[in-house]
């Protein structure tokens, strides 16, 4: 699937579905903005189980990824389990619209809410989750171990899914 959004601030966004071959570009990506990071051969693993929906944000030319979303389906939950914008092109809108894209497969399969876990510390994530919907639900003490420091504390956070066509 392929959608293109026209975004003012970055010209024509494309969001693709994310198959096992997007695996180095996510990883890529991931390694510039977690510690630790996830792996190719992590992420792979991930994006071949059939419960997992994950996508990729282009701009203009399509190799050029500088976005992605994976989430995960059980039963009528989904959760959001990474995401992530390359750093130059962070607060242009293309977050949401990787949230977005993901919310509507997720309607499109029958999920009824959402979760996801998003560090405490983490202003500019909380954010963006609270713009697509999303409130805090829940507590997580200690949750993200860090190399570079103490533990940080987890939001759990959730948003019900309207059914599409509703």
């Amino acid at each position: 699937m392929t959608v293109g959004i026209g975004n003012p601030k970055v010209g024509m966004l494309s969001l693709l579905w994310a198959s096992v071959d997007r695996a180095e570009h996510i990883a890529t990506i991931h390694a510039r903005l977690f510690d630790p990071a996830w792996s190719a051969d992590e992420i792979r693993k991930m994006l071949d189980d059939p419960g997992i929906s994950a996508f990729v944000a282009t701009v203009d030319h399509p190799q050029e990824v500088i976005g992605f979303v994976i989430g995960r389906m059980a039963a009528d939950e989904g959760e959001i389990l990474t995401i992530g914008v390359t750093p130059e092109r962070q607060n242009q809108g293309i977050g949401l619209s990787l949230v977005q894209g993901l919310m509507r497969a997720f309607a499109t399969a029958g999920v009824s809410k959402v979760y996801l876990e998003v560090a405490a510390d983490n202003i500019s994530g909380r954010a963006l989750y609270e713009k697509a919907g999303f409130a805090t639900c829940g507590h997580r003490k200690a949750y993200y171990e860090r190399p570079s420091g103490p533990p940080m504390d987890a939001l759990t956070m959730r948003r019900d899914v309207v059914s599409v066509g509703a």
